[in-house]
């Protein structure tokens, strides 16, 4: 039976026909950059990806704002009011407070709606890796999976859901806690890129450094070829915070090195959500791996 919504929110940073092609109903989370608040559409109809990166470049600084329960209870309650049940999978409870608002949400609509069933998910994942993971449900739901069933999916696949990625600008890592001010000095002077990934329980962890950018690049294609499980991707997605230049280079990395056809392979910028957290020439590789957790 498909008599169910999956819900989620813009840090999948899909591209919109994607998301419209997998009926993902996609709730928009808040930017605000220059003093202005916009809402991160995946249509972009309020800001482009190329107007807010090049806000960055200009050293504008930007903020972001989570979904709070009111922003839930304006989405879920129409689908309900409709006969349908939801499922609703959430940007890392480690790095948002968006899923903690959803729960606050389906506590107060289930009481409501005693007779629809909504299921809540913290994905643990972050932009296009809680993309993937959305991905791979939605298509469950179009080939007829239960809620139940895609539910159960969702939670059993997405600690084996890979983040790689490494940034430009250190800065954007220092102001949200993630390197001391020394590490960034230093780094800034000697060309060292760090190579991070999304941890076990949600958070993003540095899992190694590489001096100067193709170096960093290659390293995560290498990282990528050891994790990698051919038995379960159907799908490849790469992001990049306005840097298609290397995302087109990765891909064609991944594509020699896995052997695995560029059909698969999703390239599509980093929203301005995630992206006023990650920067300018952030560059990230999602895909299902046999482990997310990565020693150094």
């Amino acid at each position: 039976m498909n008599d169910y919504v999956i819900l989620t929110d813009s840090c999948i940073d899909l591209p919109d026909k994607l998301a419209k092609k997998y009926e993902i109903k996609v709730l928009p989370l808040k930017v605000t950059v220059k003093g202005k608040e916009y809402q991160n559409f995946l249509d972009e109809r309020e800001i482009s990806s190329k107007v807010f990166y090049d806000i960055l470049r200009e050293k504008e600084l930007a903020t972001t704002a989570q979904a709070n329960p009111a922003d839930f209870l304006t989405v879920m309650e129409p689908i309900l009011k409709d006969g349908k049940d939801i499922l609703s999978i959430s940007f890392s409870s480690q790095l948002s407070g968006t899923f903690n608002s959803s729960l606050i949400a389906t506590k107060e609509l289930a009481e409501k709606y005693p007779e629809r069933k909504i299921i809540t998910i913290d994905s643990l994942s972050a932009s296009m890796g809680q993309g993937l993971l959305l991905s791979y449900a939605a298509k469950l739901r179009q080939d007829g999976k239960s809620i139940d069933e895609v539910a159960k999916f969702v939670e059993d696949t997405k600690l084996n859901l890979c983040h790689l990625f490494t940034v430009s600008d250190l800065g954007h890592l220092r102001r949200g806690g993630r390197l001391s001010a020394t590490s960034m000095i230093l780094g800034n002077l000697l060309s060292i890129k760090p190579l991070l990934h999304v941890s076990l329980e949600g958070q993003l962890k540095v899992y190694g450094k590489a001096r100067g950018r193709f170096k960093s690049l290659n390293n995560m294609v290498k990282r990528m070829e050891e994790t990698y499980d051919k038995d379960k991707n159907e799908m490849v997605y790469i992001s990049h915070g306005d840097c298609l230049d290397d995302a087109e280079y990765v891909k064609k990395l991944i594509i020699e090195k896995l052997k695995i056809s560029e059909d698969i392979i999703t390239i599509n910028p980093i929203g301005p959500v995630i992206g006023a957290h990650s920067g300018v020439n952030t560059l990230a590789i999602f895909y299902i791996g046999n482990e997310r957790y990565l020693k150094n």
